[in-house]
């Protein structure tokens, strides 16, 4: 599967992120870190099969970001599973589609 993240520059603050309702996924991570290209295919896989329209928002981290500093973020890929702006769930590294479908699960069903 040919690698198909984009990470973008933060786009939201913390306040914003705390201030939506519903869930979202915040990935952290960079275009060029192996782990993340690595991860993509079951991210993709664990989204398809969960069949959701949670939104996704792929943050590019480094030194310097806030919103990555503000959720304790030190490896990548990290996945924050959010419910009303509340972490509900987080996976670092993730190693398969199943792993991400129940966390997607646990904030798609509260």
């Amino acid at each position: 599967m040919p690698y198909a993240a984009t990470f973008t520059p933060e786009a939201l603050t913390r306040a914003e992120v705390d201030a939506k309702r519903g869930p979202m996924v915040l990935e952290f991570g960079t275009n060029w870190c192996g782990w993340c290209r690595g991860a993509q295919p079951h991210v993709q896989a664990a989204f398809a099969q969960a069949g959701t329209d949670v939104p996704h928002v792929k943050v590019e981290d480094g030194p310097g970001r806030r919103l990555g500093r503000s959720y304790g973020v030190r490896l990548w890929p990290t996945l924050v599973f959010l419910r009303d702006g509340a972490e509900v769930d987080r996976l670092v590294r993730p190693q398969g589609a199943a792993e991400i479908a129940q966390a997607l699960g646990r904030i798609s069903d509260a």
